[in-house]
């Protein structure tokens, strides 16, 4: 798939590129259509012969037969063309929208976490569906709406000229004069459908934005003041709405005033023609029809430019929000990580995020192989920034980091990943199954294996008690299950992953006592072997690491067991401490 960025600005060749992925469909629905209008057309020539041969007389009754049969082949052949025409763009235009959200999808699912941060999910998930349907009915009006009147005016043109030249050419300047004409001033209101296209996208991103946030609106009763501000929101919208239809609507106005008075000369022409003898009755009636017919075609040509430019716009927008250059992008020469000692060495790493905010100056840091390290320190010292940075969410902008003495910028990110397993604190699951959210990690693994993983995990107790036990589907975000249930569920998603690297983050912070417990003991058998990076606040579940780092301010303060640093003064004795009183407390 070549680079979608190149089409940010540019979306008329983003859509060329989805119809040359279907060339042969499309040519034969260009095909269909245009001979669908030269039958239209052509009907009103052979009404003119009919009614040449009933002009002659009925003693001349054999000439009528024929032309009839002409019309009735030329109508005939009209419904039939446009017939083939929509049976084939009724699996081409929809093929041509799944090619278009599956890329876009893909192309957004790229960007690093600070896209995602500084935007809405709705508003991006609203912009790949607004693109897909802004090319769907692009397409649709310009094989039914643009192309059928501007090939109709053209013929008409073309057949006016065999009742008079003058005439043909007199209609040519005119209606390529009124084309370039309305062209010029719809594309002077384009800062005004812009506007209407953003403003439409904030509404779809507020609304998704305010249903999944609606357990906060009841817990603090903010029905009222959501709902007025959605109203707002709503309200700008339609303004803008408004702006761009009225703009349009004047585009219209000038457009109906041009052709009634330009169909009016012909018409007079005409007639004076007629009157002069230098014109048929059938001429004259030819000459109306095809004066009737450009009307029309200039008429829906308009229509259809109204809202061309405003999906236009919307396809403008939506691309330009989603076709930016990726942050993260694998090394020109990436190879897949090897190894499964994983070793993890932090080299002179020096990062700042975007915002300019300084985390890690020179940090060094070597983690041995299947070694247990428990991270503590004050927040902000640089503890998930560290995750962030082994999991390549973002890049460091000096030195280097290392797993098995490979850098991780110079490998896939997708072998980089396969070797990590996280356990984060704020648990992750997709509005599906119990059964589909522990195999995500592995979805080759067998129902035996899942059962294994969740008993390993201490879930079958819950499990088992729910009316569809493991076919459940746990809701947005596993809103169906309690803080710990969906706590296990990501610890036995973990294990069955069986990655080298694991990562926890304060994997056991939703759960009470027991269950606590039950989970120490399963990610213990999990630990076994695996190089364990974990961030905790309860000290409970450092008690069995091999190594306590205490990070403040981007630096290492202390580093050791914790059997040493228990007799050290320091950060971690004084969170022993703590934490000891407090349980006292709690036990008295």
């Amino acid at each position: 798939m070549d680079d979608l960025c190149a089409y940010a600005n540019r979306p008329w060749a983003f859509v060329a590129r989805y119809l040359r992925r279907r060339i042969v469909p499309h040519a034969a629905i260009l095909v269909a259509v245009l001979g669908a209008v030269a039958c239209s057309v052509s009907t009103q020539y052979g009404l003119k012969g009919v009614v040449d041969a009933l002009g002659k007389g009925p003693e001349n009754n054999h000439l009528i037969w024929p032309a009839l049969t002409v019309l009735i082949c030329f109508i005939a052949a009209d419904n039939m063309l446009w017939r083939v025409a929509s049976l084939i763009a009724s699996f081409t235009f929809v093929k041509v929208t799944g090619d278009v959200r599956r890329d876009l999808f893909q192309h957004l699912t790229g960007h690093s976490p600070s896209y995602f941060a500084d935007r809405q999910p709705g508003t991006l998930a609203s912009r790949i569906t607004a693109t897909s349907n802004a090319i769907f009915t692009a397409e649709n009006m310009f094989v039914w709406n643009v192309m059928p009147p501007c090939a109709a005016a053209f013929g008409a043109i073309l057949y006016v000229g065999s009742v008079s030249v003058p005439m043909a050419l007199g209609l040519l300047v005119i209606c390529g004069g009124v084309v370039v004409l309305m062209f010029r001033i719809a594309a002077a209101g384009k800062p005004l459908h812009h506007d209407f296209a953003e403003k439409a996208a904030s509404v779809d991103g507020e609304m998704v934005d305010l249903v999944s946030n609606m357990p906060l609106v009841r817990a603090f009763s903010a029905y009222k003041r959501e709902f007025a501000r959605f109203d707002q929101t709503i309200g700008t919208e339609m303004k803008a709405r408004r702006r761009s239809l009225l703009y349009l609507e004047r585009l219209r106005i000038m457009h109906a005033l041009i052709t009634v008075a330009a169909v009016l000369g012909l018409l007079y022409w005409a007639i004076q023609m007629w009157q002069a003898g230098s014109a048929t009755a059938g001429q004259v009636v030819l000459v109306c029809t095809l004066g009737i017919t450009i009307l029309a075609a200039t008429r829906d040509l308009a229509v259809a430019l109204v809202d061309v430019t405003q999906h236009t716009a919307r396809l403008s927008e939506a691309l330009r929000t989603l076709l930016q250059p990726h942050d993260l992008r694998d090394h020109p020469e990436a190879k897949p990580l090897v190894g499964e000692g994983a070793r993890i060495t932090f080299d002179k790493v020096a990062f700042n995020y975007p915002d300019g905010r300084e985390v890690f100056s020179a940090f060094d840091l070597d983690i041995q192989p299947g070694q247990r390290v428990g991270l503590v320190g004050r927040s902000g010292g640089g503890k998930s920034t560290l995750f962030t940075l082994l999991q390549r969410f973002y890049d460091p902008q000096n030195g280097r980091i290392l797993i098995d003495g490979q850098d991780i910028g110079r490998v896939t990110q997708e072998s980089l990943r396969e070797a990590i397993t996280v356990v984060p604190q704020d648990i992750s699951l997709f509005h599906r199954s119990l059964r589909e959210n522990i195999r995500y990690g592995r979805p080759e693994a067998t129902d035996e294996e899942v059962w294994a993983a969740a008993e390993a995990a201490r879930c079958t107790d819950f499990i088992n008690d729910l009316p569809g036990g493991f076919d459940t589907i746990v809701g947005d975000r596993g809103v169906k299950l309690s803080g710990g249930q969906r706590q296990r569920i990501a610890v036995a998603r973990a294990i069955l992953k069986n990655s080298p690297i694991l990562l926890l983050d304060e994997a056991t912070s939703a759960l009470d006592t027991e269950s606590e417990e039950a989970i120490r003991e399963a990610l213990g058998n999990l630990m076994k072997g695996r190089t364990t990076i974990a961030i905790a606040h309860r000290l409970s579940t450092l008690k069995d690491f091999d190594r306590i780092v205490v990070l403040d301010g981007g630096q290492v303060i202390q580093d050791g067991s914790p059997d040493r640093l228990v007799h050290l003064d320091g950060f971690y004795r004084d969170l022993i401490q703590r934490e000891t009183i407090k349980l006292s407390r709690e036990a008295a």
